[in-house]
């Protein structure tokens, strides 16, 4: 037993080794697993499950503003990616090659898929006839693999799942609303169901994603200091639609080329959620993504098995009925104690214990893992007084993680300043930039910090370039990033 004690409870300290801590963590809470093959991850059912809850939530706020789902091809052809310049140019080094098939050698080689404008725009083209057929406002949940150098559980692996979103418009004005709309979708998605508070704003040109006009994306700090582009939403203007001819005529019987966006997100997400709410014990859960939002423990002292058991089946039932995901851990080879730091461990938001003494007493005893709070409720206040525990813990975890982002949020107004908060003190850096790539490149060569996102509202209090001393015209976040 003590080895499975250990295994439970000496958890690498977060405060201590952060990196350490997030890999240990993924494997002792069972999120995922290293496979044979580098840089690839098995996602186990617990971490697959809280991605289930992401997924079906931000599918339902796709659906609720007219996006269907449909799946295309894993394999695109060399000649479909190359029709792009700037896309195949930027995703080259990423991809990865079949050459051979069925013990032949292909006449074309195919790109296992790194993204799927090329795949999904060649299909557009023939779908696209008339200003009728638009909008298109297409989904597809789906892997795809990139060939990274350096790979770490869910933040960055080769092959990972996401949604991509696809869409053409009628003109310009179109396109950008949809791409702000899904923008806003991932910061409600982050804010309201993560409880991850997200900073919204345009990419550099630099930063932006290879084929688009611009990219906007939703940016989280992270509790070591670091920035993580937590989904982008793209606006293809009329790139892709010229180069793979996605036409239609107009109202006024007139050929144009269609506007295009295109947009994702992806387990990724997993991963900001276990490193901004977890703690030196083990992951908390965000009540709305929690595959377990409370978990029942049977206290065995006493004559407990006499009434217990039955009592414990019983509240499980009452839990389930009310809509609340609840679990009976029933199992006789732990011990009350194992259990407690087991669930605690895998981040379940609230913790029921019910023991002989509760059962006279009609009482059970609430505990709440963000707070380390225990309550002693009468057992017919138990629904309402957990469902708004668990509201609060929501809320919490949101206000939590906010106030350490607002902390750590730095205004700057020299290049020296901003050398110092990025290379001595961790967060964001707010400065001005005059726009010049040279000076973007400067700070990124130097610090290995990039910018995050142009702000859509400039600091009248940030008057120059940190890069140059120039005369800023935007305001931008620095940071270094996963």
């Amino acid at each position: 037993m003590s080895k499975e004690i250990d295994f439970v409870k000496n958890i690498i300290k977060k405060t201590e080794d952060f990196s350490g801590w997030y890999i240990e963590l993924i494997r002792k809470a069972e999120l995922a697993d290293y496979s044979p093959m580098k840089g690839m991850m098995v996602i186990r059912p617990y971490g697959y499950e809280i991605w289930e809850h992401i997924q079906a939530n931000l599918d339902r706020m796709l659906k609720e503003t007219g996006h269907r789902n449909a799946y295309f091809p894993l394999f695109i052809p060399e000649s479909f990616l190359q029709k792009e310049a700037d896309h195949v140019k930027g995703f080259a080094p990423e991809v990865a090659w079949v050459t051979h098939g069925g013990g032949e050698e292909l006449e074309e080689k195919l790109a296992v898929r790194p993204t799927s404008e090329a795949i999904i725009c060649s299909m557009y083209s023939k779908w696209i006839k008339s200003w009728r057929d638009l909008p298109v406002l297409i989904n597809q949940w789906a892997n795809v693999v990139r060939w990274e150098k350096v790979t770490r559980p869910f933040l960055r692996t080769t092959e990972f799942l996401w949604q991509e979103g696809h869409t053409v418009h009628a003109n310009a004005q179109e396109a950008e609303e949809e791409t702000l709309l899904i923008l806003d979708i991932y910061r409600r998605l982050a804010e309201e169901y993560l409880a991850l508070p997200v900073i919204t704003g345009r990419k550099s040109d630099s930063e932006k994603f290879a084929g688009a006009v611009r990219t906007y994306a939703i940016e989280s700090l992270m509790p070591d200091g670091k920035a993580l582009q937590a989904g982008t939403s793209h606006n293809l203007g009329q790139n892709f639609a010229k180069a793979f001819n996605i036409r239609f005529e107009n109202k006024e019987q007139q050929l144009e080329y269609g506007w295009g966006t295109s947009w994702g997100v992806s387990t990724r997400l997993v991963g900001a959620v276990i490193m901004t709410h977890g703690d030196d014990s083990g992951l908390i859960l965000p009540p709305k993504l929690a595959p377990i939002q409370t978990v029942i423990v049977p206290i065995t002292m006493g004559n407990w098995r006499e009434k217990v058991p039955a009592a414990a089946a019983r509240i499980l039932i009452e839990l389930k009925e009310n809509g609340i995901r609840a679990h009976l851990d029933d199992r006789d080879s732990y011990t009350p104690g194992w259990k407690f730091a087991e669930w605690e461990m895998r981040g379940v938001p609230m913790r029921i214990e019910i023991g002989p003494k509760d059962i006279d007493k009609q009482q059970v005893v609430l505990v709440n893992r963000l707070t380390r709070e225990k309550l002693f409720i009468p057992s017919n206040q138990l629904i309402p007084t957990l469902k708004g525990k668990l509201v609060e813990i929501q809320t919490q975890l949101f206000q939590k993680a906010l106030q350490f982002r607002e902390e750590n949020t730095h205004s700057v107004n020299d290049y020296e300043e901003l050398k110092s908060i990025i290379e001595n003190r961790r967060g964001l850096a707010r400065c001005g930039w005059c726009g010049s790539p040279d000076c973007e490149a400067r700070i990124k060569k130097d610090m290995a910090a990039t910018i995050r996102v142009i702000l859509e509202k400039s600091d009248p209090q940030l008057t120059q370039c940190s890069g140059c001393g120039k005369p800023s015209t935007e305001t931008v976040l620095y940071a270094k990033s996963y």
